[in-house]
């Protein structure tokens, strides 16, 4: 597939639509977010479903993540073939094909999987048996979320237990404990009960592996919304950021914490007005460059706004008491999208910018790394 620009060019000659990244916003966000961690005590695993390019995970890992989370065997694979040499799968993984790839993987690279049945452990200490290799494991704890995790110290010890019966090839890491719904609860208030509530629960499922004699060096979890709370919960070990480093119109909807340093937004999707009619325009970017699972993307053009979205097409009409900024056919301008992990997944480039003109171009690596 053609890049939509080459190094040197202007953003004005960058072919629309293209998925943008402001770099001196994006290496303010990395060091701000990394320092915050670090000073915390904490180790932080930045989570690659949000950009899927090895190019930001290695810069990720140079500034001190300890290692990456992904969400599919097929997005490990990508970032071990990029180099990096820790990552966890942070949710599970059930099927003898994908077990057996990710057994073969960690010949490669320490890798890590969540589990919450012991049909998954069983099925991954199988894979092993063929393939050899070793995996490290967590157990997952459903702490609010309401998605994958068991409830109860009970079914975190069953498991716990088998995954001890198939050392050496099945080794304890710890617990997951991530809190997906607090994200985008917009209040700092909201946040910090439903933090409060996801550490307690991991605290106790802790506590429960520690007494039966069972190691738990690890409880990881959290994300961009919530690192701050986790953090200071004296319970997790780790943090698991991702969008940090790309930032979208959801999570800038949420009223700042105090706690956590103020972010940017990096990611954007360069766009171009195709027809104009009094009171509208319409832009050449539409479902196939964004996502709207979080709402319709917002375009950096004071006094428009979003307000219908199609296959290939997206309406903007002024809001309020009009348009400020004047758009005309053939313009360009930038859009940031509503939720930026899918919004990525839809792209084959990400155009690095910096001072108006491009510094890089880089490939989208696990874009469609669904298995």
């Amino acid at each position: 597939m053609l890049a939509p620009a080459r190094i040197g060019d202007p953003i004005a000659a960058v072919d629309t639509p293209a998925l943008m990244l402001d770099l001196d916003a994006f290496e303010a966000n990395l060091r701000a977010v990394h320092a915050a961690v670090a000073a915390s005590g904490l180790a932080l695993r930045a989570h690659a479903k949000a950009h899927k390019c090895v190019e930001i995970a290695r810069r990720q890992v140079a500034a001190g993540a300890v290692g990456l989370c992904c969400q599919k065997v097929a997005e490990a694979e990508v970032f071990v073939a990029g180099g990096i040499r820790d990552v966890l799968v942070s949710n599970q993984v059930i099927g003898a094909a994908k077990l057996r790839r990710l057994a073969r993987l960690s010949q490669q690279a320490l890798i890590g999987v969540c589990v919450d049945h012991p049909q998954q452990v069983r099925a991954l200490a199988d894979a092993l048996a063929q393939e050899g290799g070793c995996i490290e494991v967590l157990i997952e704890v459903d702490v609010g979320g309401g998605r994958c995790g068991v409830i109860g110290e009970a079914a975190v010890l069953e498991l716990a237990a088998l995954v001890a019966a198939h050392a050496p090839v099945l080794r304890l890491r710890g617990l997951q404990a991530y809190h997906g719904r607090a994200q985008h609860r917009r209040t700092p208030e909201e946040r910090r009960e439903a933090i409060a509530a996801a550490a307690a629960a991991a605290a106790a499922a802790r506590d429960a592996l520690r007494a039966a004699g069972h190691d738990c060096p690890v409880v990881t979890g959290a994300g961009t919304g919530t690192y701050p709370l986790e953090a200071a919960t004296g319970v997790y070990t780790e943090v698991q950021p991702g969008s940090y480093v790309l930032m979208d119109a959801d999570y800038f909807a949420n009223q700042p914490d105090p706690q956590a340093p103020a972010l940017r937004q990096a990611l954007t999707v360069h766009c171009q007005v195709i027809s104009e009619r009094p009171g509208q325009v319409v832009l050449d970017a539409g479902l196939k460059a964004f996502s709207v699972d979080s709402g319709l993307p917002v375009p950096l053009a004071e006094g428009w706004r979003a307000v219908s979205i199609s296959d290939e097409h997206l309406v903007l009409r002024p809001s309020g008491e009009g348009a400020r900024a004047t758009l005309r056919l053939g313009d360009t301008l930038s859009v940031v999208p509503g939720h930026c992990d899918p919004t990525v997944n839809l792209h084959d480039h990400l155009v690095a910018h910096r001072a108006g003109r491009v510094e890089a171009v880089w490939p989208v690596d696990a874009r469609g790394a669904l298995t």
